[in-house]
């Protein structure tokens, strides 16, 4: 089954689900219903019933029922008047009609069994034939304002799940429940890494002590990544005038998702920076820069703020303070391959570091929608070709995302592929002509003429915070041993032995590693449970035999016995696999 057949089986089920609802529950209005990743949901107005989550059962069932009757679906093109004859009282489908009479396209009536929708097209010609129903179930409820506008009404979306086959469903399945026990959220509170709290605001989340030294050891590999690759470190502040973001071209698209800050001392308009590139610019622009100066590149880890709606926030994977590893070069159009090449250098090596699959995507333009871009179609057309070359080069196989691009220039995409094989927008290379046309940006070229450059920017995680929760599931919170925020727990087997694992305790810190020395008021057993329960790499049990030959009994998390070890073999163990970054 092609990916169009597969969409088409999803929509179709989509219909099915709308179909068996209005058979249970005759006054719901129904307002959409979209194929989505790897099933499809409908968004229901119950009105006065109450539903909860135990009307899956009876929603599929009846979806079962129906199917048989399905034997091909019909379509028929309808004026605007009978089309709100068919919803005199459902708003939301004459919202929908409204739409469609002003955007000059045709109103369509997809029929199959006895129910009828509004619909563009997209299904299976013979539901009964080609749907196995062992191969889709519905999941859950979820709230959803109509159009994801809070001032709408909320509805009640009803999800499931779709495959070809009933074994695909159950290896889905299988997954999720995996990713349940992964689940970053989950294990953030367990393990101690974060927190959110109502004080502070919704998707604001604070980072403890043992979460700050992940994210700072992941923060300080991109840095020395880039600082080996020629990127000079910069800073800048958190807040900015709106008139940058308005020079930029941000202002105009993202105006509405900008916290804007007011100031009693002053009538200028100010924002909570959404983006870092426009504050580099100026970096940038406050010197003159001959061609002997390019490229020049910055770099840095900070702070952005977005005004995300409360409903779409979600752990770490959506919040509204979204740390950056931003970079931005400036420099020649002779120079932008091999940029480019270097920031693809960084993301490899990061990636294949963190044993992470990567696949690649280039994020192109739609010509049929140019309003929502900046510049000349001919610019984009050449820069798309560009990174096209660089794509090829690299030897990877990719795929083109047409409209994926960035307002400003187009994109290389990289898709990660964690160890449940889920997928993940991660790191992007952007190729932009337009901010440093917008901000004046120049240099002077070797005939000492004044001449426009261009702008790649680079971001390895994208998100610090979206990328953590990615790699907590990813490594099931037992990360490899230098993200450790405890390296090791120091056992001693009864109180006698306490002043000599305080000795070890010393050691290893001075060694530079994050150890922990374990109080001997509970049993042995229990206190080694919890480091496991803890997902600490290393136990280093000492007893009578330890003491005496002043070594230390290495355990490792999933229990094996590696034996004694001398405390300067250890270290050496130890220091030698932090440095390797080795998962």
């Amino acid at each position: 089954m092609t990916e169009s057949d597969l969409e088409n089986l999803r929509h179709t089920l989509a219909h099915l689900l709308a179909a068996a609802t209005l058979e249970l529950y005759p006054k719901a209005k129904l307002t959409l219903g979209p194929a989505i990743e790897n099933g499809f949901y409908y968004d229901v107005d119950f009105g006065d019933d109450v539903v909860s989550e135990a009307v899956l059962p009876k929603l599929e069932k009846r979806m079962k029922k129906i199917l048989p009757t399905w034997k091909n679906f019909s379509s028929q093109e309808v004026s605007p008047e009978e089309a709100r004859e068919i919803y005199p009282e459902n708003q939301y489908k004459l919202e929908l009609i409204q739409g469609i009479i002003d955007r000059g396209e045709k109103i369509t009536l997809y029929t199959c069994g006895n129910f009828t929708d509004l619909c563009r097209g997209g299904h299976l010609q013979s539901p009964s034939k080609e749907i196995i129903q062992e191969a889709f179930k519905l999941t859950h409820l979820a709230g959803a304002y109509w159009r994801g506008e809070e001032k709408n009404p909320m509805l009640t979306r009803i999800y499931g799940l779709a495959f070809e086959t009933k074994e695909k469903l159950e290896k889905h399945l299988s997954m999720l429940e995996e990713a349940k026990k992964r689940d970053h959220r989950k294990l953030g509170k367990e393990l101690d890494l974060f927190v959110f709290s109502e004080l502070v605001g919704s998707g604001l989340p604070l980072f403890t002590p043992k979460g700050t030294i992940i994210r700072e050891a992941l923060e300080n590999y991109t840095q020395e990544l880039r600082k080996n690759a020629g990127f000079e470190y910069v800073w800048i502040p958190h807040i900015a005038k709106d008139d940058l973001y308005k020079t930029s071209g941000h202002w105009d698209k993202f105006e509405d998702d900008i916290f804007h800050v007011r100031s009693k001392k002053t009538d200028t308009g100010f924002v909570i920076k959404p983006m870092n590139c426009p504050h580099h610019t100026q970096l940038f622009a406050a010197k003159a820069h001959s061609y002997k100066d390019l490229p020049v590149r910055y770099a840095g880890t900070t702070t952005i703020y977005r005004d995300e709606n409360t409903g779409q926030l979600q752990g770490l994977t959506r919040v509204r303070s979204i740390t950056q590893d931003d970079s931005h070069v400036f420099c020649r159009k002779d120079q932008i391959k091999e940029e480019v090449r270097l920031s693809q250098k960084i993301i490899t090596e990061l990636y294949e570091t963190l044993g992470i699959t990567l696949k690649i995507r280039l994020s192109t333009h739609d010509s049929e929608k140019m309003e929502k871009y900046l510049g000349e179609e001919s610019l984009w057309n050449w820069a798309e070709e560009t990174l096209k070359e660089l794509v090829l080069e690299d030897g990877r196989e990719y795929a083109i995302g047409v409209g994926e691009a960035a307002f400003y220039g187009p994109k290389i995409d990289y898709i990660g592929i964690d160890s449940l094989g889920r997928e993940w927008q991660l790191a992007t290379i952007q190729l932009d002509f337009n901010q440093p046309q917008r901000f004046g940006l120049t240099y002077v070229n070797e005939k000492g003429e004044k001449e426009s450059l261009f702008m790649i920017h680079l971001a390895a995680f994208g998100s610090v915070e979206r990328f953590m929760a990615i790699l907590i599931e990813h490594f099931a919170g037992t990360f490899p041993l230098w993200l450790c925020p405890v390296q090791m727990r120091i056992v001693a087997v009864s109180q006698k032995f306490q002043e000599y694992g305080t000795e070890i305790f010393k050691a290893l810190k001075e060694a530079g590693l994050r150890a922990e020395l374990s109080l001997a008021d509970e049993t042995l057993g229990k206190r080694v449970r919890a480091a496991q329960q803890e997902k600490i790499p290393y136990v280093l049990v000492v007893g009578e035999k330890e003491l005496t030959e002043k070594s230390v009994a290495v355990r490792t998390l999933s229990g094996e016995d590696l034996g004694a070890f001398s405390l300067a073999d250890f270290i050496k163990k130890a220091t030698e696999e932090v440095a390797s970054k080795k998962i």
